[in-house]
């Protein structure tokens, strides 16, 4: 491979979680483009599928498993088979999550259903998952990357939205305190904050007349984001070139936050 050495991921394992659609795939199809042996975990096993044969196009090693991440038991025996199929799990990417019930509902209306819902996917599946990966990056050399897909609702009002802004912070603050424990294991732990982006979740708010009028010419980009747009930074939270940087937040939202 010519070029930048250090973003060569042959010989290295990334698992994503959500990864058999949006930005999971997106972060999935640079992994595998850079080298890396590929496993997606999704509860849609006709989509796990359809993402495997994409992924498989690019020469490397692919496994799709069936997880709900919400489930413990599910998440343990998946990574399980996951490190039989590959040996190792190098990066590991915890981003699967829901965004609560359509259209929303005032905070006052919640169901306490609902809201243990969006936690039990979003919280609860992410801590099951990285607890799968530092169990097995503390047991052997090389230590590895953990990667969450937080959002800019940890840093911002979601009005409607306050299990998932909920879940999302608290996703930041726990990759701070996993960054400052384990990095003398060699683990590194950052999150990613996507703004507005094209996939399932959002399909709705952002082919939404009114939506896009209000909000787009708030994006300096004047696009919305694509899957595509995480390919890079899943790239280098993988790598070697990530192995000093750790503890971190990207903001990738065409500079909506900003602005």
């Amino acid at each position: 491979m010519t070029g930048y050495r250090a973003f060569d991921l042959t010989g290295k394992v990334a698992l994503i979680t959500g990864g058999n659609s949006g930005i999971g795939l997106g972060m999935a199809e640079a992994l595998a483009a850079a080298g890396a042996g590929v496993c997606i975990w999704g509860t849609n096993e006709t989509k796990n599928a359809a993402a495997a044969k994409t992924l498989a196009e690019h020469g490397g090693r692919v496994l799709a498993l069936a997880c709900d991440v919400a489930d413990e038991a599910a998440v343990e025996r998946a990574f399980a088979e996951t490190v039989s199929t590959f040996g190792r799990v190098d990066a590991c990417f915890a981003n699967a999550g829901v965004s609560g019930r359509a259209g929303g509902q005032s905070f006052a209306e919640m169901t306490t259903e609902e809201w243990r819902h969006v936690l039990s996917v979003n919280l609860d599946g992410a801590f099951f998952t990285l607890r799968a990966a530092v169990r097995h990056m503390t047991r052997r050399e090389g230590g590895g990357s953990l990667v969450v897909t937080s959002s800019l609702a940890a840093i911002s009002g979601q009005a409607r939205g306050e299990h998932y802004a909920a879940t999302k912070g608290a996703l930041i603050a726990m990759m701070k305190a996993l960054a400052v424990e384990f990095a003398r294991h060699g683990v590194r732990a950052n999150a990613i904050l996507p703004g507005w982006i094209e996939t399932a979740m959002t399909e709705r708010a952002l082919h939404w007349d009114r939506f896009v009028e209000r909000v787009l010419p708030r994006v300096p980009a004047r696009r919305w984001g694509v899957p595509d747009d995480f390919g890079a930074i899943a790239v280098y939270l993988a790598s070697d070139a990530s192995a000093y940087h750790t503890g971190d937040t990207f903001v990738i939202d065409g500079g909506y936050a900003i602005f």
